[in-house]
């Protein structure tokens, strides 16, 4: 069955903005795992992410300069509340929560973006329904959480999430001393990071619009390469009339030269 492939929505360097590379690069971290199906062919699957496919998707998610940040806004918040006390304080405890923050998002990143969309054969990216009523979408993009596509194009349970959010605060216990354990703490933390992720995914949806009320210079690429103007027609010459020379569109630059 033939299968189209989502054109890429954002590129940091289109944006010139004021504060562009702030604004660019979180948009940037919202589009990586955003995919907007194209209106045009409604019932043509999206091509399914190989195994490979999904590994780059995890790295690239993973080592975007965003996640430096906010790996560094954790830790902030961690050391200020004192969680995990064994990490101490001053500038070895900041580094030591700093670092764990980081370990903390590369391990949900491989487990949600690699690892289970791999062995359930799932697709890890975010579906953009981009139309539609406010409660039509946003019901959408909280229904994330719990439904998934499949790489076969169907929707079944978004095991991923579920089984990778839980795997990667299990793991966080060997490295957090001061973690509690027990699976009442684990669901807890689970459930917490389940509600960022679906606030993540209603941002996902709604960032265009967002984008156009505060007036921010971002524009998808399909809307770019929709209002382009057509280029000029260049009229056909055949091959055995190559002795007269073709007509010269009248907006070319090559009349200038001529004229010079």
């Amino acid at each position: 069955m033939p299968c189209a492939r989502p054109a890429e929505l954002f590129d940091v360097d289109e944006y010139d903005g004021p504060l562009n590379q702030w604004v660019a690069r979180f948009t940037r971290k919202l589009e990586i795992k955003t995919v907007h199906p194209s209106h045009k062919k409604p019932h043509t699957p999206l091509c399914a992410l190989s195994v490979n496919d999904k590994f780059h998707l995890f790295m690239e998610n993973t080592f975007e300069p965003v996640n430096f940040l906010d790996a560094g806004w954790d830790a902030v918040q961690a050391q200020a509340a004192n969680d995990d006390p064994t990490l101490g304080q001053g500038v070895a405890g900041f580094g030591k929560r700093y670092g764990i923050s980081l370990l903390d998002n590369v391990s949900g990143d491989f487990f949600n973006t690699f690892l289970y969309p791999s062995v359930f054969r799932q697709d890890p990216r975010y579906y953009r329904r981009g139309s539609g009523g406010f409660y039509v979408r946003l019901g959408h993009a909280l229904r994330h959480t719990f439904v998934a596509h499949g790489d076969s194009g169907h929707l079944m349970p978004n095991y991923s999430e579920w089984f990778g959010t839980v795997s990667a605060k299990a793991l966080s216990n060997m490295y957090h001393p001061g973690n509690e354990r027990g699976f009442g703490t684990v669901a807890q933390r689970a459930g917490i990071s389940m509600s960022t992720d679906m606030a993540y995914d209603v941002a996902r949806e709604f960032w265009p619009e967002i984008t156009r009320k505060l007036h921010l210079p971002f524009r998808p690429r399909q809307t770019e390469s929709a209002n382009k103007p057509a280029a000029p027609a260049v009229p056909f010459q055949h091959p055995l009339d190559a002795s007269k020379p073709a007509p010269i569109p009248a907006n070319s630059g090559a009349v200038d030269a001529i004229h010079q």
